[in-house]
């Protein structure tokens, strides 16, 4: 729950978006923003590398998902944080559906980030709340992560989401010491449903269904008593 100058309450709705073609001029600004903010590009499933053949990182990110893994490349799944309300890309997220030895003493299951304009507001935390919707989905029980200790704000994104550190190591070709945390994927969902749901775009529409449907059948009892009362037949 965000709020206006005006102090009425507004509500920003999120959901996780498959890239298309239609996203094009936008995924590309995207990644121009992180350039002009001289900010590291995290979880963006080598869209930087394509920025000249956007239909070819569509094709690479197909190929992607349907990979078989080795002990070189795993299969993996990438999305854009969209947010409803103005329909903008805020962030995006790359998800290796399995880990094997190289990722496993490396990036794990998750790379997530959300565009410099944007940050300090939260939105990375449901941003790592739908990627762990989707682990919950492939069958992913527990998630590895790891970020720059010089990151503390991607280490509290995921203590934030039940995220527990469980060593630091030395990364000599980054030059950087990361922290490696561990997510309960069912635990963290059911500790944190409360808060993030209401925030996605499938809690709405489910809610709107709902409100909907009382509404109705509130309706229709009120015509149905009215009814009997003239004793007429209302079928329903």
């Amino acid at each position: 729950m965000f709020w206006k100058k005006n102090k009425e309450p507004k509500v920003e709705i999120f959901r996780h978006e498959a890239p298309t073609i239609k996203r094009k001029k936008e995924a590309i600004k995207y990644i121009k923003e992180f350039y002009k903010y001289k900010s590291n590009v995290n979880g963006a499933g080598g869209l930087d590398r394509y920025l000249n053949d956007y239909e070819g990182w569509l094709k690479y990110l197909e190929e992607s998902r349907n990979r078989i893994p080795n002990e070189e490349k795993v299969p993996s799944e990438t999305y854009f944080l969209v947010r409803i309300n103005d329909n903008k890309i805020i962030g995006m997220v790359n998800i290796r559906t399995c880990l094997n030895e190289k990722l496993r003493n490396g990036a794990g299951h998750i790379g997530y980030g959300i565009r410099p304009t944007e940050r300090q507001k939260g939105y990375n935390k449901i941003n790592l709340y739908l990627a762990l919707k989707r682990c919950n989905e492939l069958g992913i029980e527990e998630v590895l992560m790891d970020c720059d200790k010089k990151n503390p704000a991607s280490a509290k994104t995921m203590l934030a989401l039940g995220g527990v550190m469980i060593k630091e190591r030395e990364n000599k070709e980054d030059n950087i010491i990361e922290q490696v945390f561990t997510i309960d994927v069912k635990k963290s969902l059911a500790d944190n449903a409360e808060k993030y749901e209401k925030l996605l775009k499938e809690w709405i529409l489910g809610t709107l269904q709902k409100i909907q449907k009382f509404w109705i059948l509130g309706t229709l009892q009120k015509i149905q008593k009215f009814c009997q009362q003239r004793r007429f037949i209302l079928a329903i």
